[in-house]
């Protein structure tokens, strides 16, 4: 049966927690994009024109700069990475990889840069963190640039590895949070997509993801608070895109193999929880074992801020996934 884990069902203030690199994807102001067109309309954001720093490293992390597309094919401000990885001497293929992909409603107000404090915690923990940026819509993003990003920067996950040889990338998990759990999920069932879907035939696909406040039902969420984002991400409705949605609605491209782990608080009024239950009772229909786990009283933003007793409990089970053997996650 589904399962929903009551160990994690806390009592909590609902305090909104707002941070600029965790606000989700629920809708604002304004018309609804109705174009395909990557670029319609963005002159309504900023696009940066250079990466933000490297974040400062210590004597427990070290954080390097990595550039995951070719020079001739990517944008500097935009298609980049963190790499956090912990101190010392590791032996080869000791070190877990952990892929971090932001939220934000897939627009380019929040950025990679918001989940430094998360990269730490887990890198602090002995695991290596690949936190990626990607464009957005604002930032040349959209349909379908923004799924060819993620999809190419975790396709560069082999060239990681063989840049430093102490990570083990066979078990890699990758979490993301709000429109990122929505890439990161559709990014561990890639190698389901026919080939001429936007982020078929992957160099690497990872082996566990974990979403946190994700529209994990694209479909649901178009009229359940998140329509303006989601509509101005795929250009269009389902009606108007169908074939959109089908290729990168985690719903609409379930695998039972892939062990699937969900967090999601119970006040979030900016992602319905529902979509997480949703998810969680289709991907077991399908013959899959999801962990679902449900915060009382926590928001959408609070289940990444060092401030909630949530994001401990989150954080601590992110490791154990991070280093469990593969048929451990799917027996559970």
């Amino acid at each position: 049966m589904l399962r929903v884990h009551s160990r994690f069902l806390i009592a909590t203030a609902a305090s909104l927690f707002v941070l600029a690199g965790a606000v989700g994807c629920g809708d604002g102001t304004g018309d609804p994009a109705s174009s395909s067109s990557s670029t319609t309309g963005q002159s309504q954001m900023h696009s940066p024109t250079a990466a933000p720093p490297v974040p400062p490293s210590n004597d427990r992390v070290t954080v390097e700069r990595v550039e995951y597309l070719e020079p001739g094919e990517s944008d500097p401000a935009e298609n980049w990475a963190n790499l956090y990885l912990p101190t010392g001497d590791h032996a080869d293929g000791s070190v877990p990889l952990v892929t971090i992909i932001h939220g934000g409603g897939w627009e380019s107000r929040f950025g990679a840069e918001q989940f430094d404090e998360m990269a730490r915690d887990l890198a602090d923990r002995g695991l290596a963190v690949y936190n990626v940026e990607y464009r957005r819509y604002g930032t040349g993003g959209g349909w379908p640039t923004t799924f060819r990003d993620v999809a190419r920067a975790l396709d560069h996950v082999p060239a990681l590895a063989d840049a430093h040889p102490e990570l083990s990338i066979d078990d890699e998990l990758v979490i993301g949070h709000s429109a990122g759990a929505q890439l990161a999920v559709w990014g561990g069932t890639r190698h389901k997509l026919d080939d001429d879907e936007v982020g078929s035939k992957p160099a690497f696909v990872p082996s566990r993801v974990a979403s946190i406040s994700g529209p994990l039902d694209m479909r649901y969420a178009v009229d359940h608070g998140n329509g303006r984002v989601i509509k101005q991400i795929l250009g269009g409705t389902p009606d108007q895109v169908p074939d959109h949605y089908e290729s990168v609605d985690p719903i609409q491209n379930l695998d039972p193999a892939l062990p699937v782990i969900l967090f999601h608080g119970l006040a979030d009024d900016d992602v319905d929880p529902e979509n997480a239950r949703r998810y969680a009772t289709a991907l077991r229909a399908a013959g899959g074992n999801p962990e679902l786990n449900l915060f009382d009283g926590e928001t959408h933003t609070s289940l990444v801020h060092r401030k909630s007793p949530a994001y401990w409990k989150i954080v601590e089970r992110l490791e154990d996934v991070a280093r469990a053997r593969l048929e451990e996650l799917r027996d559970q």
